[in-house]
């Protein structure tokens, strides 16, 4: 068994916590192909932490080397969170191609990105500075203000079930001003930056582009990010949606039917890098 690489990559002001995920031996580069995990946005990205360090395991049994990495200012990563926004994270996402392209050379590298870390997906391969072969996009986040509501309903949802006297200020400035992004939403600050790049983020700012196929799994209910890839495949790009029903739940683990690792999750998203 190859044993996980942990690993610090980037410039010099600018470092990210990585763990490089080698093919074990014996497994070769048979599909000559490598993935790069691009993880979600706080909470989502601590529930999800696990699952990708598992589908990273079973991917290197099958030969495909892996590289998994927090975003500055986020996990294992320098930097404080008030520094978070998505140029920064883009840019590390290219800090993160280079490094994989390094130590798995000549391989195909696909990007796997889920909700916010696939738009961050979406922008860093329209940067034209690192150029996966394929994008796999679950659930990305393409209305940033839809996104930040759902981050206040979750956020207002557990200071409901944990405090034994609710703070109701979180109620009624959710009530009142249902449209504004949060500073704090489940332990993780949001910067002024970042609430602000969320505030502009629509569907018509992401577009894809003809250099990438990309696979987007949505869930059956989703009609927005259905009509987003399907005003991308009008424009003529190589883009697929495929609806996908999983027990992960993004921001929390408080249903008997909610799971760290569905196993319907790990093979949807290792039959992705196939179709």
């Amino acid at each position: 068994m190859t044993h996980a690489t942990p690993l610090m990559f980037g410039p010099a002001s600018r470092q990210v916590f990585g763990v490089f995920h080698p093919a074990e031996e014996g497994q070769g580069h048979a599909e000559n192909t490598a993935v790069l995990f691009c993880p979600p946005f706080g909470q989502e990205g601590l529930r999800t932490h696990r699952f990708f360090k598992v589908l990273a395991e079973r991917l290197a049994r099958t030969g495909i080397p892996t590289l998994r990495f927090d975003f500055y200012g986020s996990g294992d990563s320098p930097g404080e969170e008030s520094e978070g926004e998505l140029d920064g994270w883009r840019r590390d996402l290219c800090s993160a191609h280079e490094e994989l392209r390094r130590r798995a050379p000549g391989a195909s590298i696909v990007w796997i990105g889920a909700r916010l870390g696939a738009t961050l997906a979406v922008l860093a391969a329209r940067s034209g500075r690192c150029d996966p072969v394929r994008l796999v996009l679950w659930e990305p986040v393409i209305d940033g203000r839809r996104y930040g509501r759902l981050l206040r309903e979750q956020h207002v949802a557990a200071i409901d079930t944990t405090f034994c006297i609710p703070d109701l200020a979180w109620r009624r400035s959710l009530t009142q001003a249902p449209d504004d992004l949060p500073e704090e939403a489940l332990g993780t600050l949001l910067s002024p930056a970042l609430r602000a790049q969320l505030a502009a983020l629509v569907p018509e700012s992401l577009p894809l582009t003809a250099l990438h196929d990309t696979l987007v799994l949505a869930g059956p209910d989703d009609e927005h990010t259905a009509q987003w890839a399907a005003d991308q495949q009008s424009r003529h790009m190589p883009v697929r949606l495929a609806y996908f029903s999983h027990q992960l739940d993004w921001t929390s683990d408080p249903y008997p039917n909610s799971a760290m690792v569905p196993a319907d999750a790990l093979n949807r998203l290792q039959g992705a890098l196939h179709e």
